[in-house]
């Protein structure tokens, strides 16, 4: 890896981050809050909250098995997609590299970026090879992303290609891994001390049941982690998030009963795709959701949601063409898009 002044931006390594006032004080007591200028009424909400959410990262830490340190807690995982972007990547000089099909996100934060987006086909079998891979980088490449178990493709990357990738690249590895609860595979955090160009994204939308609250995990070297906090801004983090994701920390059995019932649904649905005679083919997944090849995607795409039944239609996606990518719900509502399909004509 070279090293991270080469690799981030000129003006963020320079950068004088904002210095909020709940930082300045940092580690001390304090009863009385004149400050901020905050109403004192109102309590708990009246209050700024705490800028690197310290007491939720020492909660996640304990769960992933990460330190501390070397976790970022974003917006979204889109917050930890984007901040990348504007650290590490000179707009209209630099570039990234990525998996194609993948995660759209990566595309759009590069395109608002303004950084040249290089997608590598997979290969029929949604599978990379990192000699591919590294050929496509050269010496403007500052980010490689990988996402598995990938999406919308559901599987999940060869650990021995991503390992390859990560050990020949000079730059920044991104692993997406908001997948990997439902996945039979190591994850690859437990792997960053050996690899210090290597960031890993997770979030609490999945399998933790907490899409709404919009929180999103990045786990890399100390390092990197104190450069997105450079970069983000003051309180990105609400106060409502932070304790209701404490609260769904609290739990981590109820998420582990729920991934238990939700891969049991997934093999009932899988089997059941494959005897439908609308459906060509189902996809190996490693993933909450699985993709079909359809007889024709779109048209059965619109008389689901005639029916009120929302999937995602992935025509349009390369190597995905008449896929439809099928999110593992409830017992009821997973009957009711089979009798929806075994109904079609």
């Amino acid at each position: 890896m070279i090293s991270l002044e080469r690799l981030c931006r000129p003006n963020i390594w320079s950068l004088a981050p904002y210095s909020s006032a709940r930082n300045e004080y940092a580690g001390r007591e304090a009863r009385v809050f004149l400050d901020a200028n905050e109403n004192p009424y109102n309590q708990p909400y009246n209050r700024y909250p705490d800028p690197l959410q310290l007491e939720l990262k020492e909660a996640i830490a304990k769960v992933k098995g990460v330190p501390a340190e070397s976790i970022f807690l974003g917006n979204g995982s889109d917050e930890a997609i984007d901040l990348p972007y504007r650290c590490f990547c000179q707009p209209g000089i630099d570039n990234v590299v990525a998996i194609e099909p993948t995660y759209g996100m990566y595309k759009v934060c590069a395109d608002i970026n303004d950084v040249e987006y290089r997608p590598v086909l997979l290969d029929e079998h949604f599978q990379i090879t990192a000699d591919k891979l590294l050929a496509a980088t050269d010496s403007h490449t500052k980010i490689i992303w990988l996402c598995t178990p990938n999406n919308p493709t559901g599987n999940c990357l060869k650990r021995e290609e991503v390992v390859k990738v990560i050990e020949g690249f000079e730059g920044l590895v991104i692993v997406d891994e908001a997948y990997s609860d439902f996945s039979a595979q190591k994850t690859l955090r437990s792997d960053l001390a050996k690899y210090p160009n290597l960031i890993v994204l997770n979030t609490m939308s999945k399998a933790w049941g907490c899409a709404a609250i919009r929180l999103g995990m990045a786990f890399a070297s100390r390092e990197i982690i104190a450069i997105f906090n450079k970069v983000k801004y003051p309180y990105n983090v609400n106060l409502l998030t932070q304790q209701q994701a404490l609260e769904a920390l609290k739990e981590p059995f109820e998420v582990d009963n729920w991934v238990k019932i939700l891969l049991q649904e997934r093999t009932r649905m899988v089997d059941a795709f494959m005897l439908l005679p609308i459906c060509e083919h189902v996809y190996s997944t490693d993933a909450n959701f699985f993709l079909a090849r359809m007889t024709d995607a779109p048209a059965i795409y619109n008389y689901l949601v005639d029916r009120g039944i929302i999937v995602r239609n992935r025509h349009r996606v390369q190597l995905c063409q008449n896929c439809l990518r099928i999110t593992i719900g409830t017992k009821p509502e997973n009957s009711e898009l089979i009798a929806a399909l075994r109904q079609y004509a």
